[in-house]
């Protein structure tokens, strides 16, 4: 696109015709396979209802997430328990629709094979459970799933203490060579919901290059709250006790049924893997592009900034010595439904937080938690099933400050046959362009585009393509643009 494509090449795209090859445009994108990602769990389960609930959606999406391993620890609010038979316990209901599910997907796991990946960890509180002669079921099968040869990252989700993962990488330092140890390392990609115990800042400090995702400190600063938190001015509907007593845990199977209530906050522990879910929006290697678990960047956080008084159980909250993947600002003005005119229209409010980053997105991840759930008792011709999203260009161009950049979602289709709802929107904060870029015509149009800002350097601008069905629940797929700006006549 560095020879100005104008106009002409943003009719083309418009009406789907072929583009010259003195445009320089390359073929249309299609859809692209996404490797899927690994995750190992480590679950304080039966210290909070809410790790029930997590383990519940998770298993809706081990179709697209390859588990390999779910293992039952302790934490601050669990000190000498751990219990991986609640574990098996929802792994036998997943089993009881099991079934059903394979209709939408064959790639749905038996139960059988979840069952083998149940392990536990040390029934010890923390740090007091790491060291010479401590390793566990679990932290040997971490290390056994580091080891396979497989080129994919392994993310570890901290639902409780990360004292399992601690362990494993005890031993690994005490029993590989430096470059054996620091290869297995640099396999991993932690993200923790806070720190529930004490092992979460000695692994920071210990492993320097670890891929490390949390807030630290008081509950109170942590991204993750987001996924509960009612917000001022918005519909909070769909993290209501009502909509989850309708849409997930009544009339919708033994699956359903075993979703708790919630006893002090709802699903805390889903933003550590909402974000490997492949929706066209995630990126798992770039948690400061953002997605559906909010948005972090690579800092040293203020100690001041974390909460460091708040509630967290009594875990110390030391400062952070290098940095860290933690909580970023968004700024979000939501976008609302109208009865008459335009589809849709912006609020007259804007928010700016940190936990906007995770928010922004509920609406849409609720909705999708309520269609698998749908899965567990509907035929595939029943229920509803995402958007397939196609751009008409590719998800990745340079450009010159002055050049036309049109944008478009030719070819998107629904697999039930839905109307579809379009929204392209710059995403200005998961960028290095540092102002808003002025996009040309409705925000609901399925092609939109710009004319590239002056820059004096190499800049990069991300815009999301939103596609949202009218099937019921309503779903949202994605595509993101990234677009390299130039400097005109470099």
């Amino acid at each position: 696109m560095g020879s100005r494509p104008g106009r002409a090449l943003m009719a083309a795209l418009l009406v789907g015709a072929p583009v010259t090859a003195a445009c320089q445009v390359k073929a249309p994108s299609a859809v692209q396979p996404v490797a899927k990602p690994r995750l190992f769990v480590l679950s304080d389960i039966e210290a909070d209802p809410d790790d029930t609930q997590s383990l519940i959606r998770l298993l809706l999406y081990s179709n697209e997430i390859d588990l390999e391993g779910l293992v039952a620890t302790t934490s601050v609010h669990q000190k000498n328990r751990v219990a991986p038979e609640s574990i098996e316990r929802v792994i036998g209901e997943y089993g009881k629709v099991r079934a059903n599910l394979a209709l939408h997907d064959p790639a749905f796991p038996r139960a059988a094979t979840l069952y083998r990946l149940v392990g536990s960890g040390q029934p010890v509180y923390g740090m007091a459970g790491v060291g010479s002669g401590k390793s566990t079921e679990g932290s040997r099968q971490l290390i056994a799933a580091l080891e396979r040869p497989d080129p994919r990252p392994l993310w570890v989700a901290g639902w409780g203490g990360p004292n399992t993962l601690a362990q494993a990488l005890h031993d690994i330092r005490a029993t590989r060579n430096p470059e054996e140890a620091k290869r297995l390392i640099s396999k991993l990609r932690v993200h923790t919901i806070s720190d529930q115990d004490d092992s979460g800042p000695w692994m920071r400090k210990a492993f320097p290059d670890l891929f490390y995702v949390v807030s630290p400190g008081g509950y109170g600063a942590a991204t993750w709250l987001a996924i509960s938190s009612a917000v001022e001015g918005i519909d909070n509907t769909a993290i209501s006790n009502g909509w989850i007593a309708e849409n997930i845990q009544q009339g919708h199977g033994p699956l359903g049924a075993a979703y708790p209530d919630t006893a002090y906050g709802t699903e805390g522990d889903t933003p550590s893997f909402l974000g490997l879910i492949p929706n066209g929006l995630n990126v798992p290697e770039r948690p400061d592009w953002g997605g559906w678990g909010g948005r972090y960047e690579p800092r040293i956080p203020e100690r001041s900034s974390t909460d460091p008084d708040g509630f967290n159980g009594g875990i110390p909250v030391p400062a952070e010595t290098r940095p860290i993947w933690t909580n970023a600002v968004d700024s979000v003005t939501p976008y609302v439904a109208r009865s008459h005119g335009p589809a849709i229209e912006a609020m007259d409010r804007t928010y700016t937080g940190f936990r906007e980053t995770l928010w922004r997105w509920r609406d849409e991840f609720q909705n999708d938690f309520a269609a698998r759930m749908d899965w567990t008792i509907k035929a595939p011709a029943d229920a509803n099933h995402p958007p397939i999203v196609r751009l008409a260009h590719p998800d990745s161009v340079t450009v010159r400050s002055g050049d036309t950049v049109p944008l478009s979602a030719l070819g998107t289709t629904d697999p039930d046959g839905d109307s579809l709802s379009y929204r392209w929107f710059q995403y200005p904060e998961a960028g290095t362009y540092p102002g808003t870029i002025e996009m040309w015509g409705a925000e609901n149009l399925y092609a939109r585009g710009f004319t590239a800002p002056p820059v004096d350097r190499p800049s990069e601008a991300h815009f999301i393509l939103k596609v949202t069905d009218k099937g019921t629940p309503a779903l949202t797929r994605y595509r993101r643009v990234v677009v390299t700006i130039l400097p005109e006549g470099s």
